[in-house]
């Protein structure tokens, strides 16, 4: 199929995006006439090694899942990051770059970008739970991969564990 031009020459899609507007679609919008694009919330998580435990929080729908949360607007994602893990954890961490990335269907009508960061607790303090969350644990990687959670989530743990 041709690919037709838009008036200042730019390629458009061979393709379209049915119902853009729905409830069905509401994370996406369209930029222009010729160029339709997500608009996601940020979540921005963190592989936390503590020796050779990470912890993991239940979530609402009754799923583990890293520490971590929505980057406010304007922050940083690795501050959004420090400030999230002391409310979830109350532990000060240091993270490394980001090392993981996806969108997550938490509902057909909701969708996440999440970023995944590693790092490492070297207090002594355990974890805090806070009131997001309904439990935690601290599990070792074999017990993490045994868990109810998304798939990019193991992923992520088995990169953080493979990187040392």
């Amino acid at each position: 199929m041709a690919r037709e031009s838009n008036p200042v020459g730019i390629p458009t899609h061979d393709y379209t995006y049915p119902c853009i507007e729905s409830p069905e679609h509401p994370f996406l919008v369209r930029l222009n006439s010729d160029y339709v694009a997500y608009q996601l919330p940020i979540s921005v998580k963190a592989v936390i090694r503590w020796g050779n435990t990470l912890p993991l929080l239940k979530n609402e729908r009754d799923e583990w899942e890293l520490p971590g949360g929505r980057l406010e607007l304007g922050e940083h994602p690795a501050d959004c990051l420090r400030r999230e893990v002391r409310e979830e954890l109350g532990w000060d961490v240091t993270f490394t770059n980001p090392s993981h990335a996806w969108v997550y269907q938490i509902r057909p009508e909701e969708h996440v970008f999440i970023v995944t960061y590693f790092g490492r607790y070297s207090g002594s303090s355990s974890p805090l739970l806070s009131t997001e969350h309904s439990a935690f644990t601290l599990a070792s990687r074999e017990e993490a991969l045994a868990l109810r959670m998304p798939g990019p989530y193991k992923e992520a743990i088995d990169l953080a564990f493979e990187a040392e």
